[in-house]
């Protein structure tokens, strides 16, 4: 591939693809990136680059190093695009692939247990709070009491509510079964719930 991807904060203008590349589907592109045509594959990531960057961000807690990943995922859908099925959307695709390269980077970079590093992988206050939560002084008491969630239900949380998976998406992007993916909702809802009101009386 002869081009190369901006970081976050450089100017997309340079790679802008045509209009009628733009507004392909996600599946057209991906179909066009297997044949090598580099506009569908710069539309393809102008399209997606934010939402990978910063699933990829609240795990690694690197800006750097997040730009370094996004670069990775983009660079493995350029060598792979034949290989996808459509089995499940593109976004759950690219998002799978970019929580084994995040994954992959932790273990490699941090002598300590993976969950440990993971237990502060959301707080990003640019982001809408939960719905439930926004009478209640919404987006600091958030970040307050996601980062003390588990690392299993903290990932949960990140894709059903700030990517809007369903339970069926999060399933194929984290490898589990349907019914736990359900089952860690359920408790991830019920300890933010008491975190709230734990966290309540200190927020001003």
């Amino acid at each position: 591939m002869t081009f190369t991807f901006a970081r976050m904060g450089s100017t997309v203008a340079a790679f802008r693809p045509a209009a009628a590349v733009e507004s392909s589907t996600d599946e057209t592109l991906i179909e066009r990136i297997a044949r090598g045509d580099q506009a569908a594959m710069r539309a393809l990531f102008a399209r997606h680059r934010l939402r990978v960057y910063r699933f990829v961000l609240r795990m690694v807690r690197d800006e750097t190093l997040a730009e370094d990943l996004l670069s990775d995922v983009f660079l493995d859908v350029w060598s792979h695009a034949a290989q996808f099925e459509a089995r499940a959307a593109v976004s759950t695709w690219l998002l799978a692939i970019a929580r084994f390269k995040a994954l992959s980077a932790m273990r490699r970079q941090m002598d300590v247990e993976l969950d440990d590093e993971m237990a502060a992988t959301i707080a990003d206050p640019a982001d809408d709070p939960e719905v439930a939560l926004q009478h209640k002084n919404g987006a600091e008491m958030l970040r307050q009491c996601l980062i003390k969630l588990s690392p299993a239900h903290a990932e949960i949380i990140d894709l059903v509510y700030y990517h809007g998976k369903s339970v069926k998406e999060v399933a194929e992007i984290v490898g589990i079964s349907d019914a736990t993916v359900k089952t860690r909702m359920f408790y991830a809802r019920k300890k933010l719930a008491q975190l709230v009101q734990d966290t309540a009386p200190t927020i001003h």
